[in-house]
């Protein structure tokens, strides 16, 4: 190694001089060490003159099976510390669309908190999609829109957000709220049954009992769809009424989102374990203790 090191300092400087500079020695053994090297490799690898160091064919073909050698035995120390490094377990926690900023950042501690012990990345999904993948084990936990009904899940409430009837906005100008009696000469957009939490099939209940007959129903589970009706003026949808949540980014130009006067309904998001993954015997207990710590409280928004 140390010859291969030497004969890298000369071969990248030409100069003699200046690569026992270099390397912090004298400019003799260098090259008496550059020669045990050619006598041990039966090449000669520099042209010598009184003035200039050049590369032969030899050298030049060496150098870079030299500098690979050196960059390989230089990474031993970090190869043998990554390979002795205990690996940390990575689990998945889902996320539902349109989660609240306050609970996103509960997330965000949650994950920092896990730092060491494991890493904790988010997966996407509907609700039910969710709950079905913590029950079957493929995630170690998902926030999911309430009801959810599985008794093999323990189920901790997280947040509550209180919804409001999105409206176009021309038809409701200066207007701080809305009445269900005013929404029921629109349509109520609901979307797909597999995008939509369960919670709101019990609003489209309600609607329908205070007089909101008319309905289309969308498939897009990205929620633009319904905006683009909304934004046309012939229909309504019920979200989020905070302006913080994510979902007044799917707003469109004559889209508000007010208050309905006499409906007040609240969203409720949980945190989903596996009661028997979680328990005090489960390989989850240490991550849903942690969880249970820093989701003690329940944001209402």
């Amino acid at each position: 190694m140390l010859h291969l090191r030497y004969f890298v300092a000369v071969a990248e400087e030409l100069n003699f001089s200046q690569a026992a500079r270099r390397l912090h020695m004298a400019a003799s053994p260098l090259s008496q060490r550059v020669k045990d090297l050619e006598r041990e490799l039966g090449h000669e690898l520099f042209e010598r003159t009184t003035h200039r160091v050049d590369l032969t064919p030899a050298g030049a073909a060496l150098l870079p099976m030299a500098r690979d050698i050196l960059e390989r035995v230089n990474s031993i120390p970090w190869r043998l510390s990554e390979a002795v490094r205990p690996r940390l377990e990575r689990l998945f926690i889902g996320m539902p669309a349109g989660v609240h900023p306050l609970l996103r950042e509960r997330v965000r501690l949650l994950e920092d908190d896990c730092r060491g012990v494991c890493e904790l990345k988010r997966w996407p999904g509907t609700s039910a999609d969710l709950a079905d993948a913590v029950h079957d084990g493929r995630l170690a936990m998902a926030l999911a829109r309430l009801p959810v009904s599985d008794p093999a899940l323990e189920i901790i409430e997280v947040m509550h957000e209180v919804l409001g009837a999105a409206v176009p906005a021309d038809r409701f100008s200066g207007r701080a709220s809305v009445t269900l009696q005013e929404l029921a000469d629109l349509s109520y957009v609901a979307t797909s049954n597999d995008a939509t939490p369960a919670y709101f099939e019990e609003i489209d209940a309600r609607l329908n009992s205070a007089g909101v007959k008319k309905r289309i129903r969308v498939k897009m589970a990205d929620y633009s769809g319904s905006s683009e009706l909304i934004s046309s003026g012939i229909a309504f949808s019920m979200t989020m009424l905070s302006p913080e949540s994510p979902m007044h980014l799917y707003r469109l130009d004559n889209v508000a989102v007010l208050p309905v006067e006499d409906f007040q309904p609240t969203l409720a998001t949980g945190l989903l374990f596996r009661s028997d993954r979680a328990g005090a015997d489960g390989d989850l207990s240490g991550v849903a203790a942690r969880a249970r710590q820093i989701f003690d409280e329940v944001i209402t928004v």
